[in-house]
């Protein structure tokens, strides 16, 4: 199966546990690969026929920031929930990475797979 992916989606959320961080948005990042059979679209050469990773991508965006969360735990559940429900993908894997979350690491993060049932 083909994949299609977005590296590095950047978004700013309400979101942890702990009272302060809900004071002002917060960066997090995501890496969104998705299993999709790209031939009819790459045999047409037709944009109707392919994942349109621009919706997807400002789907996602809109669903993160519409609401304060606790954990990024449920944010990767709804995104995934959303990409599978919304799109047409088989699987979708979801990272997300909260670069703020620890002040002696890069980032942190959580990465489900979640599939069409």
């Amino acid at each position: 199966m083909d994949k299609v992916f977005v590296k590095g989606l950047k978004t700013a959320a309400y979101i942890g546990v702990y009272e302060w961080e809900h004071e002002q948005p917060q960066p997090l990042l995501f890496d969104l690969t998705m299993l999709w059979d790209q031939r009819a679209a790459a045999a047409a050469d037709d944009i109707q026929l392919a994942l349109d990773y621009d919706s997807l991508s400002k789907a996602v965006v809109q669903l993160v920031e519409a609401r304060p969360r606790q954990l990024i735990e449920t944010v990767a559940e709804e995104v995934a929930e959303l990409i599978l429900s919304d799109f047409a993908v088989t699987q979708v894997t979801v990272t997300v990475y909260k670069p703020q979350a620890v002040a002696a690491a890069e980032t942190v993060g959580v990465e489900i797979t979640r599939q069409r049932n």
